[in-house]
C-alpha cells in the first residue's frame, strides 16, 4: 500500500554514455533537487540501463542529497521502464535509503516507490511514496 509523498524532484540529465551496443546498454547522469521529509536538498545521481529483448528497460542506480545544512542522505534503487516519444524514458520502481541525518532518518527504514520521467530534452520529474 502507498503512504505518504516523501519527495518531487526537478531536475537535468547530465550526460548518457553509451556502455554496451549489445546488448544495448547506458549509463546516465543526472542532478535533481527536493524537499524531503521537510528537508530541502539537491542531489545528483547515475543509472544504468539495459534494454530488454522485448523493448522494455531495467535500470538500476544511486545518489546522493545534501541540505545547506549539511544533511546527508543517499540511496540506491531499481526500476522498469520504457521508452517514449524523441528519446523520453518513464521508469516505475523502488528506491531504499541511508543517512545520519537525525532531521532525514525515518528514511533509513522506508522503501521509497517512485515514478520517475525524462523528456526527450533532459528535464527529469520524480514522484516518490512510502511503501507500507
Amino acid at each position: 500500500m502507498l503512504g505518504e509523498l516523501i519527495g518531487e524532484t526537478r531536475g537535468k540529465r547530465l550526460v548518457r554514455r553509451v556502455l554496451s551496443s549489445t546488448p544495448p546498454k547506458v549509463e546516465v547522469s543526472f542532478e535533481d533537487a527536493v524537499k524531503m521529509l521537510g528537508v530541502e536538498v539537491n542531489g545528483f545521481g547515475t543509472y544504468t540501463s539495459q534494454v530488454r529483448a522485448d523493448g522494455s528497460i531495467y535500470g538500476q542506480g544511486s545518489g546522493l542529497y545534501r541540505s545547506a545544512a549539511g544533511d546527508m542522505l543517499s540511496w540506491e534503487g531499481s526500476g522498469l521502464g520504457e521508452f517514449g516519444e524523441g528519446g523520453a524514458v518513464s521508469y516505475r520502481g523502488i528506491l531504499y535509503y541511508r543517512t545520519t541525518s537525525p532531521k532525514l532518518a525515518k528514511l533509513n527504514a522506508v522503501a521509497g516507490v517512485f515514478e520517475y520521467e525524462a523528456d526527450s530534452k533532459g528535464a527529469t520529474h520524480a514522484k516518490v511514496w512510502e511503501w507500507k
